[in-house]
């Protein structure tokens, strides 16, 4: 990566409703640079989720808690949640403070730290490190301690790069994968024959706990 490739995002690109910003985050470069070294991944999966009383899938429908309070907070932060006890997932927060928006981000390539990323996610193909948005948070290094970090200014630790975005013509939506309601809301974008991108899985009913499956799927409580 050079040039204007490293120009960090600007916040007002965030400032804007999360179904929009999603598709533009595709081709976007992530980067987040941890005390064991630094991972970047070019997106090529993303999926957005609305606000409180407004998409039935998202962690605010019911409005704010301890949980999802960065989602409240300004845009370009990152909000972090851990899901059936087991994966963290990765969303960058959307639209201006208190409306409680963001995309999850399902999947990348691996474009630098490819052997730290590689060591993250042992036993794992190149294609597969980062496919799918636990996986994601894995070869990143993304815990519950990064919630709230910023990408905008994130003194280096996180940054969303401006990157090559993903030609509009190769870019695909269609339903959101893995949840419970609003599962026809065309708000998962791709890019079309990108080996990274991972497989649609409609929802299957489980046994679990509050935690959700993604931003998607409120919890009852």
């Amino acid at each position: 990566m050079g040039g204007g490739l490293l120009k960090p995002l600007p916040r007002a690109f965030f400032d804007r409703p999360s179904h929009v910003v999603a598709p533009e985050l595709l081709g976007r470069v992530l980067v987040h640079g941890g005390g064991d070294g630094r991972v970047a991944l070019r997106l090529t999966e993303v999926e957005a989720y609305g606000g409180p009383g407004e998409d039935p899938a998202a962690h605010t429908y019911r409005g704010r808690t301890p949980r999802n309070a960065v989602m409240f907070g300004p845009p370009g932060h990152l909000y972090v949640y851990f899901t059936y006890g087991m994966h963290y997932c990765a969303n960058l927060v959307c639209l201006p403070e208190d409306h409680g928006s963001a995309v999850l981000l399902r999947a990348g390539e691996i474009v630098e730290g490819l052997p730290l990323a590689r060591e993250r996610r042992a036993k794992s193909s190149d294609r597969d490190l980062a496919r799918g948005p636990a996986r994601l948070a894995v070869a990143l290094g993304l815990h519950r301690e990064h919630n709230g970090l910023d990408a905008v200014s994130g003194n280096g630790r996180l940054a969303v790069l401006e990157g090559e975005p993903a030609d509009p013509a190769r870019i695909r939506s269609g339903p959101r994968t893995g949840i419970s309601v609003a599962k026809e809301t065309p708000w998962r974008f791709w890019i079309d024959g990108d080996a990274t991108v991972s497989p649609y899985r409609a929802h299957v009913p489980r046994r679990r706990s509050a935690a959700a499956t993604s931003v998607g799927d409120a919890p009852s409580s």
